[in-house]
């Protein structure tokens, strides 16, 4: 890819963020405050955030993979079900992945 048509995308993707903040704003708000809406609003990230943790956790080059990253990934929901403080979810998650993976994993 040539810089011209780096600078093109990144242009074209500059506005079209614009436009999608543009787009939020001309929502009237009583749209924003039906019971509906503003459960999808809260519902939504929590879903995107673990659509991108199991596709980065399972899949290496468009395949499906089971890794240290698995084994890291399950012991942090271990973690998170004994109700642990965020950084001992996180820390869980990583001794088991370093361990996982120097086993051979």
């Amino acid at each position: 890819m040539n810089g011209t048509a780096v600078w093109i995308a990144v242009g074209l993707t500059a506005v079209g963020c614009y436009l999608l903040k543009l787009g939020g704003l001309l929502v009237p708000a009583h749209t924003l405050e039906r019971p509906l809406v503003r459960r999808l609003a809260a519902l939504l990230p929590v879903a995107l955030l673990a659509a991108l943790t199991a596709q980065q956790t399972f899949s290496a080059d468009g395949a499906l993979v089971l890794d240290a990253r698995g084994a890291g990934l399950a012991a942090a929901a271990l973690a998170l079900l004994l109700r642990a403080p965020f950084l001992v979810v996180v820390a869980s998650a990583v001794v088991v992945t370093a361990g996982v993976r120097a086993l051979g994993g």
